[in-house]
């Protein structure tokens, strides 16, 4: 059991494709998604990046560690659905 001190206020979690890019940022949502390749491979993104990736690649899918309001944006970005729109 860990005895560091976490703040309660979770901090937006870094996309790993935010961070080749830091002068634009392209990233949205704050839900993180992790994605898992066939070689167990982990990918943090942020729900536009996810869903950019997870339709160019069919191999992967979401893991366990993705609640799920995060594969909803994924979907969301993914289809041209969600944001509360109707």
């Amino acid at each position: 059991m860990s005895t560091a001190h976490h703040s309660r206020k979770s901090p937006l979690p870094d996309c790993e494709l935010r961070q080749e890019d830091s002068e634009v940022s392209t990233c949205a949502g704050r839900e993180q998604v992790v994605l898992v390749g066939l070689d167990d491979t982990e990918h943090r993104l942020c729900p536009a990046h996810a869903a950019a990736l997870w339709l160019t690649d069919p191999t992967l899918r979401f893991s366990a560690k993705t609640r799920p309001e995060g594969i909803s944006a994924v979907m969301g970005h993914a289809f041209g659905g969600g944001g509360g729109r109707r």
